[in-house]
């Protein structure tokens, strides 16, 4: 299940419908209220993604919730990408993923041009850059403008910023970005980005086991 702005409010109250168990129990488990905090607080990280300053003020940041069964089968894909280029830190991101109760996706249309000629893309104008041919790499779409991979950062670290505040654990990954574009979670992105989100007693996020290095990606056999 995944959520965007016009429908945020099904990420608080749907899964578990926790204002019903409110109104007839007098007791909430730890679990059920943990998980519902979590979920608000991965609302207030998508305002804050959506708040955080854009260049320009043009804001072509999208967000999304995803928890449940799409974010096990997002975890999935994780493993067919790791199977497929023989690197492991897409399985234990995927492992990191499944234990987490849920992650957001931020991305950003990043092949439209801020009207600078800047030539940071690598294109001496603007207008050269929007001619340029989008291609599909191994991950993402390219090239894109320096401004707003600097707009999507910027939201990223504001989302992250809320998340540590409100003290749920979480950790910025590109892999889990890769496997969203790959099944087209969110198709106006050129570039997308994981949060993973996480209650427990410790952070799952960090003491992890070393992976095959990233650069191994380009060798053959």
């Amino acid at each position: 299940m995944n959520f965007s702005g016009d429908n945020l409010a099904m990420a608080i109250y749907t899964p578990t419908n926790v204002e019903l168990q409110v109104s007839a129990m007098p007791i909430l488990d730890s679990k059920t209220a943990e998980y519902e905090g979590l979920l608000h607080a991965a609302n207030l990280m998508l305002i804050s993604a959506r708040t955080a300053p854009k260049s320009g003020g043009v804001d072509d940041v999208l967000t999304l919730i995803i928890v449940g069964k799409e974010k096990d089968n997002l975890a999935g894909e994780m493993d067919r990408i790791a199977e497929e280029r023989k690197i492991s830190g897409f399985n234990r991101d995927a492992d990191n993923l499944r234990n987490s109760e849920a992650t957001i996706l931020v991305g950003v249309r990043g092949t439209t041009s801020y009207g600078l000629n800047c030539g940071a893309c690598g294109y001496e104008t603007c207008s050269e850059f929007d001619q340029a041919e989008k291609k599909e790499g191994m991950d993402f779409t390219g090239p894109n403008c320096i401004f707003k991979s600097l707009d999507l950062g910027i939201a990223l670290g504001s989302a992250a910023k809320t998340a540590s505040i409100l003290n749920v654990d979480n950790r910025i990954m590109y892999r889990i970005g890769t496997a969203a574009k790959r099944l087209g979670l969110m198709p106006e992105a050129s570039v997308i980005m994981g949060i993973p989100l996480s209650v427990k007693g410790k952070s799952i996020y960090f003491d992890r086991t070393p992976t095959t290095p990233a650069l191994n990606v380009h060798k053959t056999s």
